[in-house]
């Protein structure tokens, strides 16, 4: 599992519970940027990680936002948004393109604040610029990818004791490569199931041979059903 925290832990315990045994080695490591939030007043808020979610949860100017209806890209997304305190909350169940035909219903001039990472996937802004409907992009965390495989995790591959690798995103994919790469350990890591999330998750490991398998949907509980 190398998905970054607090999302690592809490699949391996998903994972657990269904009875598989599983190492968190996150790739990935959340760093708040304490960025202001853009100026102006705001129709609707937009979520396209939990990490977004719980960043803007914690930044110093939430009470400013007040009761905003909160669009979130995916069940999980939604579900952090209502734990968090966000009571206005709609479900788009897909993808970026699922979030941005839902927010497509706001009337025109709306303005959006999406709560987003530093590297960010899709094209928000421009999907709906041309229905008048501005996004406003608040940066509000980044990920620093990780210098080196875990050695428990080094070891567990050359000992031929891991079976499968859960991929939730391209960066913890590249991240994860190199780590691979750096410790010699290709050929074992290659040969494993790799389980990802999406078309892209799966590319890089598709390019080097691997024999990939990707979710029906991009979403955790349709990823974990592979295994």
């Amino acid at each position: 599992m190398t998905r970054p925290e607090p999302g690592a832990g809490e699949t391996a315990r998903r994972l657990a519970a269904l009875g598989h045994t599983v190492l968190c080695d996150p790739m990935l490591r959340i760093v708040a940027t304490g960025a202001p939030l853009p100026a102006g007043r705001f129709d609707a808020l937009a979520f396209t990680s939990l990490n977004g979610v719980r960043a803007l949860a914690e930044h110093p100017e939430r009470p400013l936002l007040g009761a905003l209806p909160a669009f979130a890209v995916g069940t999980r997304t939604a579900a952090e948004a209502r734990r968090l305190g966000f009571s206005d909350v709609t479900d788009c169940a897909g993808d970026v393109i699922a979030l941005g035909a839902r927010l497509a219903a706001l009337a025109p001039g709306s303005r959006v604040l999406h709560a987003a990472g530093a590297e960010r996937a899709g094209d928000l802004g421009g999907m709906l610029a041309p229905r008048g409907i501005a996004v406003e992009v608040a940066v509000l965390y980044q990920s620093l990818a990780a210098d080196a495989l875990a050695p428990e995790v080094a070891q567990a591959l050359r000992a031929g004791t891991l079976d499968a690798a859960v991929h939730f995103s391209p960066r913890t994919v590249a991240a994860l490569l190199h780590g691979v790469a750096a410790a010699g350990i290709d050929g074992p890591f290659l040969g494993l199931r790799q389980l990802c999330l999406s078309q892209a998750v799966a590319a890089p490991l598709r390019a080097l041979g691997a024999a990939v398998e990707i979710a029906t949907a991009p979403n955790e509980d349709a990823l974990l059903t592979l295994l």
